[in-house]
């Protein structure tokens, strides 16, 4: 248990000697030192893992006093529970694969090197967010986590549009990490403290539940958690983030950044379950972001474009389960999420990097035989992803969809959009199989994926089958709920609904015994498909409602009055220069005449004389 502050140091470390090299190291040592970091902090995760099931006991590791004025004195300290033990287990275990995957997809890059320094800084960050025992230190985590998402999604830099989707990606996120930060501030202001056990406790004592306080604050804390993982309404930057490397993708997708929304609500759950009206909104928008997002996944028709709004969609699943209080079915649902996206984001990697760069689903085609690794690997994938019975998916959204059906007056409906966003799950999954990998081939192959990302695909595979099997260690950290596998004919309609969906899909994209095309061409469908395909045009609504009129009044103030007073400065101070270097002959007598002049004015100021 000594280990633990370890964990996030490693990678930091090789992050900090990664950047201080400046790429000067060959590529063997920095594949050794990116990969390589991530697997010790994974063993040392396995080593606690054992000690803490022996005897799991939660435990605080302080480090130093980070900050002490007054009373208020947040520590740089971790804090080790069932929850902390399986986020880092997701983090290192699906981030080493991820990691070793990058060494042969990125080994031709000329940024190899920074590459890996980004990508380990980034799991740095992300291990301190869900290890921090308070508010602030997570806080901490939480911006490094932004701010290398800013680096990973803007890699390509030379390419404007790349930049520009870092941009998108760092402001909206900084939206709800403002919301964020006032809502600590409320806290410091109103308890006097950030350690989250504490912030507990006291609010226990001094606020009733469904008080104005703890509603503000989980409402401002919650601002936070919709910015990073995706939902409603901040959910537009996710898609343009697929501009980075798709590895890049996965990480951010499957194991760190988007999953840190859902821990801050699961990690604070006692100060949300102070705020029923917070609970029903976190639900309700994560049956409005699942549905949302899985109309448009339907309707795209670039590869990464599909995947990331597949993820918005999971994440709404997982919302959806932390509004009706089943937390622990939230936190087993990212588990699961991890293996199966990540195995899905790796897998589109190897179709693009082995299709000279193609992302078209309807450009690629006949896959199937040319690249059978690949091929598994999105059938079992896409398979977990639309739940079918018995994938390590099914296993996670059953037992969502199961709780939600239990709660009062909105169980039933929360369940409908649950159900509703599972066939829409189940068809857009399985189109991108048919498409993808049946029917002719329109791009051919160049290469076939090596050892080093075709090893991580094989077990990750294995993951997305039997993860669903692993037992989470939250029995202490979660309150128990009923069960809820008593819900009767409720069960085989959540269990089966999947499989209609695929029956849909394959009816219409393999067999094409589904003609819906004369539906679909009609204006007021193609209209409606081309709304779904915008993103349900709410890029274009905050373009109109927050851009234009930024950047409208940005143009307007470049000559507003107050400007003509500093750039009067500015111009003076150049004349002056101007004047001086006059002065700079470089005549020696001139520079001593004028040094004496100086000197005797100097003299006849002080003595009075002038």
């Amino acid at each position: 248990m000594e280990n633990l502050p370890l964990v996030p140091l490693i990678p930091f470390v090789s992050a900090a000697l990664l950047i201080a090299t400046a790429g000067r190291l060959p590529k063997m040592v920095v594949g050794l030192l990116g990969a390589g970091s991530i697997a010790v902090a994974g063993l040392l995760v396995l080593n606690i893992g054992i000690e803490f099931l022996r005897d799991p006991t939660p435990m605080s590791i302080h480090l130093w006093t980070w900050i002490s004025i007054n009373e208020f004195k947040p520590a740089f300290a971790f804090y080790l529970d069932g929850l902390a033990l399986v986020m880092m287990s997701v983090i290192t275990g699906v981030g080493f694969l991820i990691h070793l995957y990058s060494t042969e997809f990125m080994q031709d890059d000329a940024s190899f090197s920074r590459y890996f320094a980004y990508m380990n800084l980034f799991v740095s960050a992300m291990l301190i967010l869900v290890l921090a025992d308070n508010l602030l230190l997570m806080f901490l985590g939480w911006e490094g986590v932004g701010i290398c998402s800013y680096l990973l999604v803007g890699f390509w830099y030379q390419d404007p549009a790349n930049g520009a989707a870092a941009r998108k990606a760092f402001i909206v996120t900084r939206i709800g990490d403002t919301s964020m930060a006032l809502g600590l501030f409320l806290l410091v202001a109103e308890l006097g403290t950030l350690n989250i056990l504490e912030v507990a406790e006291i609010a226990k004592e001094r606020w009733e539940v469904g008080a104005t306080i703890p509603t503000i604050a989980c409402a401002l804390i919650l601002g936070g958690g919709l910015g990073k993982s995706a939902q409603l309404p901040l959910q537009t930057w996710l898609p343009d983030a697929m501009a980075g490397p798709t590895p890049c993708s996965a990480l951010i997708h499957a194991a760190t950044m988007v999953t840190a929304g859902v821990y801050l609500v699961a990690r604070n759950h006692e100060l949300f379950m102070m705020s029923p009206l917070i609970m029903s909104a976190i639900s309700i928008i994560g049956v409005a972001t699942l549905l949302l997002a899985a109309f448009t996944a339907l309707n795209q028709h670039d590869l990464k474009k599909i995947l990331a709004y597949s993820t918005i969609s999971q994440i709404g699943y997982m919302f959806l389960a932390l509004g009706v209080g089943a937390y622990s079915a939230a936190i087993f649902h990212l588990m699961t999420h991890a293996f199966f996206k990540a195995l899905l984001f790796l897998g589109a990697g190897a179709v693009i990097h082995c299709l000279h760069h193609e992302h078209d689903i309807f450009k690629m085609g006949g896959l199937r035989k040319k690249l059978p690794v690949v091929f598994w690997s999105f059938l079992i994938g896409s398979s977990a992803l639309a739940a079918l019975p018995f994938t390590s998916g099914w296993y996670s959204k059953d037992e969502i969809l199961l709780a939600t059906w239990s709660v009062p007056t909105l169980g039933p409906w929360l369940w409908a959009g649950g159900i509703a966003g599972a066939v829409l799950t189940a068809i857009y999954s399985f189109r991108l199989v048919f498409v993808v990998f049946w029917g002719e081939a329109k791009t051919i192959p160049d290469k076939q994926p090596g050892l080093r990302m075709s090893a991580p695909l094989i077990i990750l595979c294995v993951f997305s089958i039997v993860g669903g099997l692993i037992n989470m260690p939250l029995e202490q950290v979660f309150p128990s709920q009923t069960n809820a596998h008593a819900a009767g004919p409720v069960a085989w309609i959540t269990m089966t609904i999947a499989i209609v969906g695929v029956l849909v899909s394959y009816l219409l994209y393999l067999r094409q015994q589904i003609n819906v095309e004369p539906i679909l061409n009609k204006p007021a469908l193609k209209k409606l498909r081309y709304f779904w395909y915008s993103g349900w045009a709410m890029d274009a609504l905050y373009d109109r409602l927050l851009v234009r009129p930024y950047k409208l009044t940005a143009s307007l103030l470049k000559t507003e009055l107050i400007d003509r007073f500093y750039n009067l400065i500015v111009e003076s101070s150049v004349a002056s220069h101007r004047a001086l270097s006059i002065t700079q002959n470089g005549k020696l007598r001139t520079y001593a005449i004028n040094l004496v002049v100086g000197i005797a004015l100097l003299a006849a100021f002080l003595t009075g004389i002038v």
